[in-house]
């Protein structure tokens, strides 16, 4: 609910552009008593569209002072809602950028930045240019013409991936769809990707505002409390338990509920595990911490879940890669405790329900189970794991693979180089994997990767605004070369705005990750190398293609520092930590591993029938996982 803290009266004459600029820059958000910017800037591409509506309307905006909403150019309009899904993400959903793109191809080039918002539950708000709503010149330039119906443009591509989805195309329906808008991206349960289509000669148009649509806004974002009768069944369901296990997900870190996560783990014992998002919400050194969770969990983490007979989810959506694909809890009359501030994920697994903000929730949960402790055989089984896994780590750091570095021992250097509060950032390909079993978190904002919908080219995107919502901290990006050479652009707005980021691109020359998943799945790796095609074969297995990224880094206007082996990205590290300006650090590394130890499996279907050897095992191999698949009942 907004509270409006001045009044008006009258009308004032403005675009719809202007207006809308105008209302941004009046709406804040509040929690726990602070109150900050709900839209603290706008990121955009110009374009035919924009330029003459939006785009005039924050150049006046600027120069007369009528509204405080920055603008920041981007370089690719996927990577700049990616920017701001990071934003929102280190804002605790708290703020949320606005983008804004041309007609056609910009605004469709956000469908992908939409999903990856929406997937991970961030606040992103759209303004994608639309077609004439008038339709005099149809068809324009990059319309769309569907036979089916007159009003269907490109922009409908953003409806299933939005949480609120809306068309302007009369300058007062503006009013209701703002501020649908601001509800929904201060609603934790229904946040997303919100998306307003502004048709070209809409933005232009004048119309006369009523004063009061441009009073300041606050948003609160409430906590809403448990309600008492499911604390006390869900308490029942944990004081019955022999083996409990708590799975610390995102929505721990975004209530700031950390600090009871862990009082709630010490009073009661119980250990605590962890998904992508819930990495850092208690330390991994803490007594109660065993690890990630699930297809990429650590011996210890999935050793407790496969026994657990009571599995309590702390803001987590449960996706395959926490349950191992439904098969990581494995005690048949298993059972489940969601506390989440969205009944959608409270309510799977038929768990008993506690639909409440996390923190809140954790707070009724200790007072219920005051003095109650798991048995004394649990806690110290799961002590005796988490400590076998530490050592498992300090291996897989330690490992020297030959002229090459294996991945494991890059991330070893980067564990340690890296201060307690610095950023490590990733998405995609075989890094998730490795760093939800093997990186070493102990603040609940310094471990951002993105593994709800793992979109590769995330990663610099992300280190910017990472940077932006947290100048205070050292951003350190780890990418990969496929993601790398996916989407790049956004280090010349790095440099052009002045924020100093570190980035570490790991040059394996193809897809590690998919290489290595194709080779367990039958099929050798095919097309996940970067090679030139052979003629005698006809397949990419040719010799290795000459792409220098540390060249093209520099040429985005990057310092580039190539380090040959460990002890020189150690140096690198330091020295890019210690610069003023982006600085990527170039290794290259061996694509075949070693990978660390992994139990866990993730649901990838393998050819039935097959005139391959190599995928026949692969399938008799998926058929004996498929066996120990099954719904949570």
């Amino acid at each position: 609910m907004a509270t409006d803290d001045t009044v008006g009266t009258g009308t004032v004459r403005l675009t719809t552009a202007q207006a809308l600029v105008r209302f941004l820059a009046a709406q804040y958000s509040e929690r726990d008593g602070e109150r900050q910017r709900l839209v603290p800037g706008v990121w955009g591409i110009f374009g035919h569209g924009n330029v003459a509506g939006l785009g005039q309307a924050l150049l006046q905006a600027a120069t007369t002072g009528e509204a405080d909403l920055p603008y920041y150019p981007a370089r690719n309009e996927q990577a700049m809602v990616h920017a701001s899904a990071a934003f929102a993400k280190m804002r605790d959903r708290l703020q949320a950028f606005a983008c804004t793109a041309s007609t056609g191809p910009g605004s469709t080039n956000m469908v992908t930045g939409a999903a990856l918002a929406t997937t991970n539950r961030l606040p992103v708000l759209l303004l994608p240019s639309d077609m004439f709503a008038t339709r005099g010149p149809d068809p324009v330039l990059q319309q769309l013409e569907d036979t089916r119906g007159g009003d269907v443009t490109v922009n409908d591509a953003l409806r299933p991936v939005s949480k609120y989805w809306d068309r302007v195309v009369r300058p007062e329906q503006l009013v209701p769809a703002a501020l649908a808008a601001m509800r929904v991206l201060t609603d934790p349960a229904e946040t997303g990707a919100v998306t307003l289509c502004l048709p070209q000669d809409v933005q232009a148009e004048a119309h006369d505002w009523p004063v009061d649509f441009f009073r300041p806004r606050t948003w609160h974002i409430d906590r809403p409390q448990p309600d008492p009768a499911a604390v006390r069944r869900a308490a029942e369901a944990i004081r019955d338990a022999r083996r409990p296990l708590i799975i610390a997900g995102g929505g721990a870190v975004y209530s700031r509920a950390t600090e009871e996560l862990r009082a709630f783990a010490e009073e009661t014992g119980i250990p605590v595990a962890d998904t992508h998002a819930g990495k850092g919400a208690v330390p991994w050194d803490h007594a109660c911490a065993v690890g990630g969770i699930g297809s990429t969990g650590t011996s210890a983490a999935n050793a407790l879940a496969r026994d657990a007979d009571l599995v309590i989810g702390i803001g987590t959506r449960y996706s395959d890669f926490t349950t191992a694909s439904h098969t990581v809890f494995a005690d048949p009359d298993v059972e489940f405790v969601n506390l989440n501030v969205a009944r959608l994920d409270a309510a799977k697994h038929s768990a008993h329900q506690i639909v409440a903000d996390a923190r809140s929730g954790l707070e009724a949960l200790r007072r219920e189970l005051s003095g109650w402790k798991a048995e004394d055989a649990h806690r110290e089984r799961a002590r005796a794991l988490a400590g076998e896994w530490a050592r498992t780590t300090d291996a897989c750091y330690a490992v020297d693979n030959g002229p090459l570095p294996a991945q494991t021992a890059v991330l070893g250097v980067l564990n340690d180089a890296l201060d307690d509060t610095d950023v490590i950032i990733n998405a995609a390909g075989s890094l998730p994997g490795d760093m939800q079993m093997l990186w070493r978190a102990r603040d609940p904002k310094a471990y951002n990767v993105e593994y709800a919908y793992s979109c590769m080219g995330y990663e610099v995107a992300a280190g910017l605004g990472t940077k932006m919502a947290a100048p205070e901290r050292e951003v350190v990006v780890l990418v990969g070369d496929g993601s790398y050479l996916m989407l790049s652009q956004e280090i010349t707005t790095m440099v052009a705005e002045g924020v100093k980021v570190v980035i570490v691109v790991l040059q394996n020359h193809g897809f590690a990750s998919i290489g290595a998943l194709s080779e367990d799945l039958g099929s050798q790796r095919f097309g996940t190398r970067y090679r030139y095609r052979d003629p005698g074969t006809g397949l990419l297995d040719g010799s290795t293609l000459p792409v220098d990224l540390a060249a093209n880094a520099a040429s985005l206007g990057a310092r580039t520092i190539r380090a040959d082996g460990l002890k020189e990205l150690r140096a690198a590290v330091g020295a890019a930590k210690a610069a003023d300006t982006v600085t990527v650090v170039h290794i290259e590394t061996d694509p075949t591993g070693p990978n660390p130890p992994s139990n866990g499996w993730w649901d990838v279907p393998v050819s039935e029938v097959s005139e391959l050897d190599s995928t026949r095992r692969a399938y008799r191999a998926y058929a004996e996982h498929k066996r120990e698949q099954r719904h949570y009942l």
